[in-house]
């Protein structure tokens, strides 16, 4: 049983619901040493999400950041959300994180400004 971890950062790509699947192989070449195994991915942030949905269409990651915008919509004047201190988008996006559960895999940004983000991953299992 072999274990890998390293650490890498997401490029700003700005609020939306973005396909990473590419970016995340090219970080991870080690990947193509493991004959079987598990992948986890953990994003030090709370304010964004990873998740597994369709890849088919571009469309669904369109409308999933419309669908979670709706549900937990920004605060604009103040009045919605306790929580404020770290901008009017912060609370939005801490809801929008806890809705979106860990086929592509998509990287979901919920707040305006851009910012990179860092991602730990841990590879286990069986080396070829």
């Amino acid at each position: 049983m072999a274990w890998t971890q390293k650490q890498f950062t997401l490029p700003s790509q700005g609020r939306g619901s973005h396909l990473i699947t590419p970016e995340i192989l090219s970080h991870l070449p080690e990947l193509k040493t493991y004959k079987l195994g598990l992948l986890h991915l953990f994003l030090q942030h709370t304010s964004c999400a990873l998740s597994l949905n369709e890849n088919y269409d571009s469309d669904v990651r369109a409308d999933m950041s419309d669908a979670l915008d709706r549900i937990a919509p920004e605060d604009v004047k103040g009045e919605l959300y306790r929580h404020s201190a770290e901008g009017l988008d912060d609370m939005p996006a801490h809801v929008k994180s806890s809705l979106v559960g860990a086929s592509g895999l998509w990287f979901l940004e919920f707040r305006e400004g851009r910012q990179s983000r860092r991602v730990v991953a841990t590879m286990q299992g069986e080396k070829k």
